[in-house]
């Protein structure tokens, strides 16, 4: 029998319970993956919380690494044995789960199962952010909100490596210092400091915010983009955006605004494989590296999710089967 964590309702992270679930044999185009690092992300909450819908009772989690134990028919290009890491199935919270094959990129050799697990959905999304959301060049000025979380720290390095000013945002002196040691120009603290006033200070206006906080940092986002700048709404750790009037973006400039997803923007294994191949040889070459301050074992998500929503932590999390 294996272990996971379900939820039979929506709610806070008390939902979370550690239970006997039966995971059976592989299906045609399926395999048997045994966790051995399962990632932690601000989405999860969300699924647990209801904000996101799912059906109930679920497994939550998006994002995990581990070894193939058994193929079923159909698979030719993996083996037992056979190290991966995955992203958009949910379910990942479980010693051991049925997952498609499809959906399962290997881990190079160099990279560990924790490194991958930590750094493979917040770094597909710092990829679709910088890469193709908005291509990101020395030309640019960005300002990236939560600079010290998980997607923020690989984010400014990446920035960095492509020649971008960043400014960031982060909760508190130490969250900015650490931010400052991976890849961002500027900080700003966004408890002591009015970041609108800093950023028009430190550069004038953006080319484009990056925001993943939400309600608390929309108006003042708007406020700091340049003549047709670009607002990107990743998430909404601070609760939704409320609703607006589009006339908004054009007083402040003919703005743009989008709102997109790691998924949206790797619907296929084509293109899931060759973000993965840019992050993954990155990591390989020390451009990128990936900070792992929090760890816990797979029975204490709930402490992992309070931790996280207490803005408790910083860089990537971690559960532990």
């Amino acid at each position: 029998m294996t272990q996971a964590i379900r939820a039979h309702r929506h709610g806070g992270p008390e939902v979370l319970t550690w239970e006997t679930v039966e995971v059976g044999a592989p299906g045609p185009g399926e395999v048997r993956l045994r966790h051995t690092a399962i990632g932690v992300n601000f989405i999860d909450t969300y699924f647990r919380s209801g904000l996101y819908k799912t059906d109930l009772p679920f497994t939550p989690g998006n994002e995990g690494a581990g070894v193939i134990e058994a193929i079923g028919d159909g698979v030719t290009d993996l083996k037992p044995g056979d190290r991966v890491v995955y992203v958009g199935s949910p379910g990942s919270y479980a010693e051991a789960r049925i997952m498609p094959a499809d959906k399962l990129v290997p881990i190079p050799d160099g990279i560990s199962d924790t490194v991958a697990a930590a750094a493979f959905l917040k770094g597909l999304t710092a990829q679709y952010l910088l890469r193709r959301t908005f291509r990101v060049g020395p030309d640019h000025t960005v300002l990236y909100h939560a600079a010290a979380g998980g997607v923020g720290l690989l984010f400014g390095q990446w920035a960095r490596h492509l020649g971008a000013t960043v400014i960031g945002t982060a909760g508190s002196d130490e969250k900015v210092e650490l931010a400052r040691q991976n890849g961002y120009d500027h900080l700003i603290n966004y408890r002591t400091e009015d970041f609108v006033a800093r950023v028009h200070e430190i550069s004038g206006k953006v080319d484009v915010v990056y925001d993943s906080v939400g309600k608390d940092t929309f108006d003042g986002s708007l406020d700091v983009l340049k003549p047709l700048g670009l607002f990107v709404s990743f998430g909404q750790s601070s609760g939704p955006v409320p609703p607006f009037d589009i006339g908004v973006l054009n007083t402040k400039g003919s703005l743009f605004m989008t709102r997109p997803s790691v998924f949206g923007y790797n619907r296929d294994r084509a293109t899931l494989l060759e973000s993965a191949g840019e992050l993954f040889d990155l990591i390989g070459r020390g451009i990128i590296t990936v900070s792992i301050p929090q760890t816990f074992a797979l029975k204490d998500a709930r402490a992992a999710h309070e931790a996280l929503e207490g803005r408790a932590t910083t860089g990537s999390t971690l559960l532990i089967p």
